[in-house]
């Protein structure tokens, strides 16, 4: 692996945005290709720390700061990206139910999403079923991610199933839940398709779903 790109994974692992910045302007001024930083760079830095994260080897302040790097680097890299023959993955729609604010574990998700080839549309917390139903048709979205940390919330996630049901959108998308008080046995009873313990956990099964 070139030198620089492993200093830029070692930076996005070690925190450091400022460094990774740095280093990905200078690999990007080097000729260095784009797909190149990405894949072995940005995306494997990612990787080890969302399973570092999965271990309780690291915890959720030091992976937002990895996640900051990541995405500061990828805005550098985005404008070549698109320039060339980039395809995202896919692309997933996420957000935090209707009623709950909260977005650290969202936005964990999206950031290893991200992280793994994926073109995230992030609607945000305190997201209203239609929003939810008008993006995956908009964006021609074949998954979508929902999250919520509060008990109280969590039948807005089978109102969202329900209404894509409704809107002839069930058969196109597949829908992953996760959060504090979400179980393998709630996601079964509301009809998801998959369930995420944990954000690389939900990131797994995603894959599995792409490949």
């Amino acid at each position: 692996m070139n030198e620089i790109i492993e200093k830029i994974k070692q930076a996005v692992i070690g925190m450091k945005i400022e460094e990774t910045l740095r280093l990905t302007k200078e690999a990007v001024s080097k000729g260095i290709n784009a797909q190149e930083i990405l894949n072995q760079g940005l995306i494997a830095s990612l990787k080890v720390v969302g399973e570092r994260f999965r271990r309780d080897e690291i915890f959720l302040p030091e992976v937002m700061l990895s996640a900051n790097a990541f995405k500061a680097a990828f805005e550098i890299l985005k404008f070549i990206l698109l320039a060339g023959d980039y395809a995202p993955r896919a692309k997933v729609v996420i957000g935090t139910v209707r009623g709950d604010v909260h977005d650290c574990g969202k936005n964990i998700v999206s950031a290893l999403m991200e992280g793994n080839g994926y073109q995230v549309i992030d609607l945000g917390v305190n997201v209203p079923t239609q929003r939810f139903i008008d993006a995956v048709r908009k964006e021609h979205a074949p998954i979508l991610a929902m999250s919520t940390l509060l008990t109280t919330t969590m039948p807005e996630m089978e109102k969202v199933i329900q209404s894509l049901k409704a809107a002839d959108l069930r058969d196109q998308v597949k829908v992953i839940i996760g959060g504090a008080p979400v179980s393998k046995e709630y996601s079964d009873k509301i009809g998801a398709d998959g369930y995420g313990e944990d954000a690389q956990h939900g990131v797994e099964i995603v894959n599995r779903w792409t490949e």
